[in-house]
Parts: structure tokens; C-alpha cells; sequence
């Protein structure tokens, strides 16, 4: 059965009835003069029907009787053909969606669609709805919705719809992985593997940060795809002390460990994983010592995972690990000073977006995507250390799906001569 239609039919069972849903797929933003940043899809929109298309509405409509999906596209004009190429046709959006292709139209038609169903007259079955359900993401507080200015129009002609928040309801389904994005994100996986161990292996020949980063995105494209999920952390020394160092454009220093932070994107699922290699090949004893601390605690935590846990009690367990070992080697005295090396949670939702949509208040449960990523960073020695799996809960713990990305120090060492 199709992914997205599955998706949809879920939603479906959510939504109020009576209600009807408007999602639009997004735009690039607009960059300089003539040049736009890269288009990005909705990943909400991308959940629901599958196209990647710019400029595009999905609508849903549940009555007591039916529930009804609708798709608006552009259409192609001969101007776009020559220039930009052709976008998606209606027959293509019906495959890719599996919405009836007579229930995919182009865009000018919308609004007619929306004043028809909103107007009660004998030839039309559906009943003027009572709710409208638009997505309400906000990027900070100083930013509306984009809905609001995408429907506005609707928003204010029809104050009688009650507007209701989509991302309620799948920032809950997002958080079950179904097949389909188990595959993605293990494809994703697999494609970061590679290009850490090719960062790894060519290292000794690079001198700046951004010339490994480079070798990474060489290897992903070499491996079919160009995309990650968010803008790479390629630090060495002192930088990967940073949590969200990203401008990766200092020189590395001879027997410095290197912190990365990276993900290949697989038809819009991203990985996110964290490895951290010593610049030289191989760990000084002081490096050894500290990496073994955030090694044991990423092992122990992955084999804590089960469902049923509550993030708090996580990252307790975590944290106690990273406490008792940093007791034992008198890098801290008391509980509390943990807090001046050990600065984040364990991990978080992974899934479509690297920091993927979930309620935190749920329980952990089986068919969520979790990263387990512990850490140290010791400002006054140059060290930073993380290391990240992406993990798929299951009915009794969880599988480790990024177990094939070294990280035992002795398989560095040897991986690296």
C-alpha cells in the first residue's frame, strides 16, 4: 500500500469531522536579485503526499460519510519548459500520491474549490465545514505562520472556521516510523558511513576543517545524493568544544581529535550521526581516556533504550554514567560540576527532520528513531568529544542502526593506518 496514502488515512482518523485541511508545500526564499535559495519542501506536505514539488496545496476534507484528498500543482507554461523545466504533471502527482487524478487540479482553481465547499448549494454533497486545520509551525515567536499569509484570504473571509493547529496531530504520527522510512533512513545511514571513512582516510592529508568537510561531500554525492540533513559540524581542538560549531574553516592542529557531526539526507529523511577521530591516526592516552568515558556511556544508554522510558529518565541514565567516570579520573569533585563539560541532552527524534517532530511528554515506545549522543568538551585541554547513533526502538529495546559506523578506538587506529 502506498506510504503516503497509509500516511493520510491515519490522519485521517484524527481529524475532526466536518473539518477541512489546506497544506501548502512551500517556496525557495527569495536569495539576491534573480537567485533564490534551494527549495526545501514541507516535510509535513512530503509525509502526506510524496511530491517535492514547489508551490503546491494539499487539501483534505472529512464529513461524517467520507473523507477526500484534493492536490492543486502548477501548471506547466511553454516559458517554464524552456527554462526551468517541466513541473510535476497531474498523472505523475496521482502516482507519486495516490490521490484520484480527478482530484488533482492546478492552482488557479483552488479558491473557486474552497468558495464551492464553503457555500452549501443542491449539487454540492459537502456540507460547508466547521474546522480548518492549517499548519502553525513558527519558526521563532517575531514570525507568523506561513498558512496565515498562504491562506489568508480564506482565513478572513470565512471567520466562522474554527482554525485548528495541524501539527498537533503529526508531530505525533511522525514520531512512528513505518518500513518505507526505516529504509530511507538506513540508506541515509549507509551514505554517511562512507563519507566518514572517507574523511578518515584521506585526514592525514588535509590541513583546514573545511577541506575534510569537503572529502565528505564528495563521498555522498559519489554515493547518489548531494543533500544533508543540516549544515555540517566539522571541528577540531578547541572548536569542537562548541556544541553548533559550524563555520569549520580553521586550521587543524597536529594531535588534535576531530569532532563531525553530519548526516547524508535519503529522499528527505536525514541521518545524524557524531564520530570523533584523532587528526594524527591515532589517540594521545589522555584522549584515549576521556573517549572511552563518552564511549561507555553512548553503549550503555543504547542498551538501556526499551519503551516505556520517559526522556527525563534517558538522560538521568546517561548522565549518571558520565558523573561516575568523570569522578573516577578527579575531573570533577561534585555531581553538579558535570555541567561545566557535559552541556545537552542524550539525543532526540530523528526522522524527516534531524530534529524531528515528537512529543517529548509521550513515553518512549516502539517505532520511534532516537539518537543517542553523549558527550565531553574540556575547554582547557582542546577536546571535544561526541559520540552519536541513530537507534529504532522495538518491542524490547532497540536495534542500532548506525552499528556499522566504527567507534571502538582500536578500530579507528586500525581503520586510519
Amino acid at each position: 500500500m502506498n506510504p503516503f496514502l497509509i500516511n493520510r488515512n491515519r490522519l485521517f482518523e484524527q481529524l475532526d469531522e466536518d473539518s477541512v485541511l489546506l497544506l501548502h508545500s512551500g517556496n525557495a526564499p527569495h536569495r539576491t536579485t534573480d537567485q533564490f535559495y534551494p527549495f526545501l519542501v514541507s516535510k509535513n506536505f512530503f509525509y502526506l503526499t510524496g511530491v517535492k514539488e514547489s508551490n503546491c496545496t494539499l487539501m483534505l476534507i472529512k464529513t461524517k460519510k467520507e473523507s477526500k484528498s484534493f492536490l492543486f500543482i502548477d501548471e506547466t507554461t511553454k516559458f517554464m519548459k524552456q527554462w526551468v523545466g517541466e513541473k510535476i504533471s497531474k498523472e505523475e502527482a496521482s502516482t507519486v500520491s495516490e490521490i484520484d487524478i480527478k482530484n488533482i487540479m492546478f492552482n488557479p482553481v483552488l479558491e473557486k474549490f474552497v468558495n464551492k465547499i464553503m457555500t452549501y448549494t443542491r449539487g454540492n454533497n459537502i456540507l460547508p465545514p466547521n474546522v480548518m486545520y492549517l499548519d502553525m509551525f513558527r519558526p521563532s515567536t517575531k514570525h507568523d505562520p506561513l498558512a496565515y499569509k498562504e491562506y489568508k484570504k480564506f482565513i478572513d473571509k470565512y471567520p466562522e472556521l474554527q482554525v485548528k493547529n495541524l501539527n498537533e496531530h503529526t508531530s505525533y504520527l511522525r514520531m512512528f516510523k513505518n518500513k518505507y522510512e526505516i529504509d530511507d533512513l538506513k540508506k541515509a545511514i549507509r551514505i554517511t558511513n562512507e563519507g566518514i571513512k572517507r574523511m578518515m582516510k584521506e585526514v592525514e592529508h588535509r590541513y583546514y576543517e573545511n577541506q575534510v568537510e569537503a572529502d565528505f561531500m564528495h563521498e555522498i554525492t559519489l554515493n547518489g545524493t548531494r543533500k544533508v540533513g543540516f549544515d555540517t559540524i566539522l571541528a577540531s581542538g578547541k572548536n569542537a568544544t562548541i556544541l553548533h560549531y559550524e563555520d569549520n574553516n580553521q586550521r587543524i592542529e597536529k594531535n588534535s581529535l576531530i569532532l563531525c557531526d553530519l548526516g547524508a539526507e535519503w529522499d528527505e529523511y536525514s541521518a545524524d550521526i557524531s564520530r570523533t577521530f584523532p587528526s594524527s591516526g591515532e589517540f594521545s592516552d589522555r584522549q584515549k581516556e576521556l573517549y572511552e568515558i563518552v564511549l561507555k556511556t553512548n553503549k550503555e544508554t543504547i542498551n538501556f533504550v526499551k519503551p516505556g522510558l520517559t526522556w527525563k529518565e534517558l538522560n538521568d541514565f546517561a548522565k549518571n554514567i558520565l558523573i561516575t567516570e568523570c569522578k573516577r579520573i578527579e575531573l570533577i569533585i561534585e555531581d553538579e560540576e558535570i555541567s561545566k563539560y557535559y552541556y545537552h541532552s542524550i539525543g532526540h527524534f530523528l526522522g524527516l527532520d534531524v530534529h524531528d517532530v515528537g512529543q517529548y511528554g509521550v513515553t518512549i515506545q516502539e517505532g520511534m528513531v532516537l539518537t543517542i549522543e553523549p558527550g565531553l568538551y574540556i575547554k582547557e585541554e582542546e577536546i571535544g568529544i561526541r559520540i552519536e547513533d541513530d537507534v529504532l526502538v522495538t518491542k524490547n529495546g532497540c536495534i542500532n542502526l548506525s552499528d556499522d559506523i566504527i567507534k571502538e578506538v582500536d578500530d579507528i587506529e586500525r581503520f586510519m593506518r
